[in-house]
């Protein structure tokens, strides 16, 4: 997978990355009304474990040098996404949230790291 990923420029990457955390932030801040109703729990943790996977993926494939910036960051942005959710006044914040979010950013470490280019690709 590393060759395959080494073909895209690593501006794709970033660019792919910090699009997809511009659209984390703002579905996470977005009044409620605005959202599709969720189906059960379950489902609403798991949304938060995929949207902080795929993060994960592209900030390793975006950034493969800074690895060590990249995972605890992302944690980072997950309990300060759940803390601004319970400033807003028309979200809450959740640990099981910032769980299942440390869980997407686990299991994106582990398919991240298989495809991660080396850093000396472009």
């Amino acid at each position: 997978m590393a060759g395959l990923v080494g073909w895209v420029p690593r501006w794709c990457w970033r660019i792919g990355f910090w699009t997809v955390v511009l659209a984390v932030l703002v579905l996470s801040l977005l009044p409620v009304d605005y959202l599709p109703e969720q189906a059960t729990t379950v489902w609403d943790k798991a949304q938060h474990a995929f949207g902080f996977a795929v993060l994960t993926v592209l900030g390793l494939w975006a950034y493969p040098s800074r690895a060590r910036l990249v995972l605890p960051g992302l944690l980072m942005l997950g309990a300060l996404i759940e803390l601004a959710q319970g400033a807003t006044g028309w979200r809450h914040g959740d640990w099981q949230d910032v769980l299942a979010n440390a869980v997407g950013v686990a299991l994106g470490a582990l398919l991240g790291f298989m495809g991660r280019p080396t850093t000396s690709s472009r």
